[in-house]
């Protein structure tokens, strides 16, 4: 924090005393925790542990009379980093060679590979596009897809891989066009804004551009800040300390912007010549000097009231600055910029804490704050606040690189724990959400690693990167009630219906049911935290969807070769990652026994019967829980 900044916050502090963290109302005040500059706490000396996140963790166990799980096991942490990292499996080969090591030098090894693999940011942008309404399709009756806009996409997995600074990662998405030298890449980063949807007639133009606004707001507030700001459009901020009028000066940000319904085409934006590249799909202002930008009574477009110049929110009194006119060279107000760098500010005290919390929900199974689009009043306090801190302090001060923070986590032991305690049924009863972290989380596989995994362990994963994304084949019965089917989805060609997860179409419409079963998000809204839910369809799905038959035949071809015992083998290796007990092998021997027997009497031949069977033994292990879940 520069010595001005630091004057002005000890000036407010000293001026405005130390309110309680609740006001009479039951609002937060600006005394709220997360309303408090980040400082870097030190690690709690009583701690025997040298990683200052474990010191803070056992910290804590040890307060409340509880001690942390072992550590896994070299092939459980292998597959875990794994899927973590890059959302895809170990080879046979890497789980061999780290558990003949298993120590801190090859620990560290194989992390720095895998930070350093593009798949990484296949796997972590896919986390971003869920914050960020990310989706191809306008919505709507037509959900018309969004030219050019799965750039963006590619932009954001090019972000993760190439580990661009956070800071400037917030700033190419809100103003890519207005930083000092932009390029395409930037103006596609600006893509974020338009990922939502778009209603091309709505009933009323002028009520729908102030939702569009809305829109805005809401997707910058939960994602940079983790606060609720469009919920004070109507009035003040029910909860947390957002005066209506910030709502407006927040929002005029985007004001100059084209927001209104124009040509159906554009999709209420601006076109590639106005954005100065050709097949781009981004943001910028129409207008320099844009009109006036009026308060709204209860938040009616019909009931202007003051007009409200553009500004930053007021709990951050140190940085409440008035923004600056645009420079004379300028063809926009710069507002969004500015708005930027109000963002990430070192003494903003939002920005770092919120992602952090993202990072760390990611790789334990739930964030230090469970709410993590929202760290006002009514979120979920911090389990660890101090530890919090402390990595919201060192990810600034290690100049916002992502990749160093998740490397500082994952070499944790806290993450390197067991699923399963010694204590288990006594610490589950203390601590049954396990906030304090005295193991590690059981995860389930999300959709997308799963998709992605059947495809892998019937090596058929086609691992191209980049470009248009593909549209997976459907079966008929989910086409049934559009009147234009093969204009609705046409399935891409059966190789590219092989790439990994992240480049598939979603069109917001018509999402691919074997993806939502497993809780893919409903892209209208900003999504922190996916639902994971445990429901009959999901086993249904595995146990009858096509894609799934088709990756058991698969999976079955590559192995119809090998004699028996070894085809066992073999299926487990590929679907699980490791041989079956010899319990399991007899129970596969039966399997195979039983469905073999059940295809003759079908009237299948030899060697169909046994394919058949074999099939049916590659489709069981691909709907065993330990297929679907990580340790």
């Amino acid at each position: 924090m520069n010595p001005l900044t630091r004057l002005c916050l000890i000036l407010f502090v000293l001026g405005t005393g130390s309110p309680p963290a609740m006001s009479a109302e039951g609002r937060a005040d600006l005394n709220w925790w997360a309303f408090q500059i980040v400082e870097r706490p030190a690690p709690p000396a009583s701690s025997p542990a040298v990683h200052p996140i474990d010191a803070f963790v056992r910290d804590r166990l040890s307060r409340e009379g509880m001690e942390p799980a072992p550590p896994a096991d070299p092939e459980t942490l292998v597959k875990r980093l794994h899927y973590d990292l890059t959302g895809l499996s170990p080879s046979e080969e890497t789980m061999a060679e780290f558990a003949r090591q298993a120590d801190n030098a090859s620990m560290e090894k194989l992390v720095d590979h895998l930070l350093e693999s593009h798949h990484f940011g296949e796997r972590w942008a896919r986390h971003w596009l869920d914050v960020v309404r990310f989706a191809e399709t306008n919505g709507y009756e037509r959900d018309a897809v969004k030219p050019n806009i799965w750039k963006y996409r590619d932009w954001v997995i090019r972000a993760f891989n190439e580990d661009m600074p956070y800071d400037q990662f917030v700033r190419q998405q809100l103003a890519g066009d207005e930083i000092s030298h932009p390029t395409e890449q930037s103006v596609i980063a600006t893509g974020m804004l338009r990922a939502a949807t778009w209603n091309d007639e709505p009933n009323d133009p002028q009520d729908y551009k102030y939702e569009r606004l809305e829109d805005l707001v809401d997707v910058v507030g939960t994602a940079f800040l983790g606060l609720t700001v469009k919920c004070a459009r109507c009035h003040d901020h029910k909860f947390d300390p957002i005066p209506q009028r910030d709502y407006y000066r927040f929002a005029a940000a985007f004001w100059p912007g084209p927001i209104e319904p124009r040509a159906r085409e554009l999709m209420g934006g601006p076109t590639a010549e106005e954005l100065g590249y050709k097949d781009v799909f981004g943001w910028t202002d129409l207008h320099r000097s844009p009109s006036d930008f009026h308060l709204l009574i209860k938040g009616d477009p019909g009931r202007p009231g003051a007009s409200v110049a553009p500004g930053h929110l007021s709990l951050v009194p140190w940085l409440d600055t008035p923004l600056h006119a645009p420079a004379p060279e300028s063809k926009t107000t710069q507002r969004r910029l500015q708005m930027a760098a109000f963002l990430v500010d070192r003494s903003n005290p939002l920005t770092a804490r919120v992602l952090v919390n993202r990072l760390w929900q990611h790789l334990l199974g739930r964030g230090l704050v469970g709410t993590p689009n929202n760290f006002g009043f009514k979120s979920e306090p911090p389990s660890h606040p101090a530890l919090l801190d402390w990595l919201a302090a060192d990810f600034m001060e290690g100049g916002w690189k992502i990749k160093r923070m998740i490397r500082q986590i994952v070499l944790s032991e806290t993450y390197r724990q067991a699923s399963i305690h010694p204590h288990e049924s006594t610490y589950g009863v203390k601590d049954s959400g396990n906030r304090l972290y005295w193991k590690m989380n059981r995860r389930r596989k999300d959709a997308e690693v799963l998709r992605d995994h059947m495809l892998q362990a019937s090596a058929e994963l086609n691992l191209k990167s980049g470009g248009p994304s593909f549209y997976p084949e459907l079966a008929p019965e989910v086409l049934e009630g559009f009147s234009r089917k093969s204009s609705a989805w046409a399935p891409s060609p059966e190789s590219e219906r092989r790439r990994r997860s992240i480049y598939m179409m979603t069109k917001r419409h018509l999402l691919v049911p074997l993806m939502t079963a497993f809780d893919f998000p409903n892209s209208e809204k900003p999504c922190g935290k996916r639902d994971v839910t445990i429901v009959a369809p999901q086993a249904l799905a595995l146990l009858n969807n096509h894609f799934v038959h088709q990756r058991s035949e698969a999976l079955a071809r590559t192995l119809r070769a090998l004699a028996p015992d070894a085809t066992i083998a073999e299926a487990w290796q590929k679907a699980l990652g490791r041989p079956p007990s010899l319990s399991e092998h007899a129970s596969c021997h039966a399997h195979l026994a039983e469905q073999e027997q059940h295809f003759r009497q079908q009237g299948s031949e030899y060697q169909e019967a046994r394919f058949l069977s074999l099939a049916s033994l590659c489709h069981l292990l691909l709907n065993t829980n330990e297929f679907a879940y990580v340790d």
